[in-house]
């Protein structure tokens, strides 16, 4: 910790002290935070900066902080949409009910900033730790929660590296295996649908996956290969017509998440192309509809996750001794939907599509 943030938790931060930082009155500040119509815009976020930078909670929340344990841990997701991150929460859930406590839930929509607001929201209303999702965040999240000293475990990825506590997966090391076992097919024209990548290291070291896995052959993996689609069932059909329209199609698809690879097998049906004979789809997450599907994905360990993360977080809030670095196993489950290629019927198939 930094000597600023060092002494900036050493004392109890008050309104007066984002005042005065602020330069403007207490009752500015306050009526900056509760009634922010009766000030100028100038001064909400001069208030809101002090805010930040100083870590400070409203008075009822830090109140209640110090005078007892509110046993509440907080979780911040990207979205309530995906039934993996629901897997995730209901363990979390749990098993922290197990150990006598709460949960608060809430969602960034994959957008840092408001990743940030939404955590300091949850302080606010009593959290003690915090779950959060991926290792990408914003500074001023991570300086907030050392101001604050509120312990914090990052899920869904793994990157000790980095300085920040750990229990997940790889995601670049998962999809350089699913590469690794199309390559291993003979599949040499691969594509990619991914997620978006902005503020989603998920989606980002994904596609970093297969780009390693190609340059391990000594090759590269051209960029139209790759297209980037919501994660939705429209998105996977999108991005498949995306990589069919390419003057060389490919041969396999590597899919960022199953909702993105159940949407490519949407498409393939609609067009009359046969998996795995003539395109091979390979998906991420082990959704519970991919065993019903026989889709080849990497099965994400979210239930040991959720699980994990809770006793990490108690274990932090009763200073006992925990490991700050856990990389869980994921695993490559071949199922129906990848098979060794066969480009003539499948590029036919695709012009003849267009």
């Amino acid at each position: 910790m930094s000597n600023r943030l060092q002494k900036i938790a050493d004392k109890n931060i008050k309104l007066s002290d984002v005042a005065r930082l602020a330069e403007c009155s207490t009752g500015t500040a306050s009526r900056a935070l509760s009634r922010p119509d009766m000030v100028s815009k100038e001064v909400i976020k001069r208030v809101q900066e002090a805010v930040e930078k100083l870590g400070y909670t409203p008075n009822n929340a830090a109140k209640s902080l110090r005078l007892r344990h509110t046993n509440i841990i907080g979780v911040v997701i990207p979205t309530i949409d995906h039934s993996i991150f629901a897997q995730a929460v209901s363990a979390l859930e749990n098993r922290l009910y197990q150990l006598g406590y709460s949960l608060l839930v809430t969602t960034s929509e994959f957008d840092f900033k408001r990743e940030l607001q939404k955590t300091q929201l949850l302080v606010e209303r009593g959290s003690e730790a915090v779950v959060l999702v991926g290792r990408m965040h914003d500074p001023k999240l991570y300086e907030f929660l050392a101001a604050r000293r509120i312990p914090y475990i990052n899920t869904y990825a793994y990157r000790p590296s980095e300085g920040h506590p750990f229990i997940g997966f790889d995601n670049a090391k998962a999809t350089r295996q699913i590469t690794e076992h199309l390559l291993t097919l003979g599949h040499t024209d691969i594509g990619v649908i991914s997620g978006m990548t902005k503020d989603n290291d998920r989606a980002t070291d994904r596609v970093a996956g297969v780009k390693e896995a190609y340059r391990a052959r000594g090759k590269e993996l051209p960029a139209e290969r790759i297209t980037e689609q919501p994660l939705t069932i429209d998105g996977g059909r999108d991005g498949l017509r995306y990589l069919l329209s390419r003057d060389k199609p490919p041969t396999a698809v590597v899919c960022g998440s199953d909702i993105l690879a159940f949407g490519a097998l949407s498409e393939c049906t609609a067009r009359g192309l046969r998996v795995p004979e003539e395109i091979s789809i390979v998906g991420f997450d082990d959704h519970e509809m991919a065993a019903h599907l026989r889709l080849t994905t990497m099965q994400v360990p979210a239930v040991e996750m959720g699980q994990r993360a809770a006793d990490y977080l108690v274990a932090k809030l009763q200073d006992r001794p925990v490991v700050d670095h856990v990389e869980l196993e994921v695993r490559l489950i071949a199922r129906g939907t990848a098979a060794p290629p066969k480009r003539k019927n499948a590029r036919a198939k695709a012009e003849k599509s267009q």
